[in-house]
């Protein structure tokens, strides 16, 4: 089995990482579902690191996918939000992690991520998205020429 290295790639190896892998029930004979059957076990692997299992769990990346799914329709189910470009697609998902990082005061954290951790001092705006944008293009248009 290949395994992608992501975690070391983005974070070394000093991170503490860990795998939790849920084993659920397969429908019976005659049974149809549209959801998994009953979890009936999990297996965790340590990956990388010396990771607590009392911290092991999958509520992390479960309420960041509710997150996504429910301020973007394009990752619900069943929809016809979807990008018929890869490239409308990427920009669309950047936009909704740079409000969510940047923009969104939450409501448990009472300010944005980022100032939570420390990556900027203020709320941002839109137009600063903007303006960096424009400042992009601006560089890359003088290293063409």
């Amino acid at each position: 089995m290949h395994s992608l290295n992501v975690i070391e790639d983005a974070f070394g190896s000093e991170c503490d990482y860990s795998q939790l892998h849920k084993i659920y029930r397969s429908p019976g004979e005659n049974e149809v579902r549209y959801s998994p059957g009953k979890c009936i076990g999990c297996e965790m692997k340590a990956v990388s690191g010396d990771p607590d299992p009392k911290h092991v769990s999958t509520s992390f990346v479960e309420r960041q996918n509710w997150s996504v799914r429910t301020s973007m329709r394009r990752y619900t189910r069943l929809s016809n939000g979807f990008s018929r470009k890869l490239e409308n697609h990427a920009a669309a998902t950047a936009l909704n992690y740079f409000a969510y990082n940047f923009i969104k005061i939450h409501r448990t954290l009472r300010t944005s991520p980022a100032m939570a951790a420390g990556v900027t001092d203020r709320l941002w705006e839109v137009s600063d998205l903007v303006a960096l944008w424009e400042s992009y293009e601006q560089r890359r248009a003088e290293r063409a020429a």
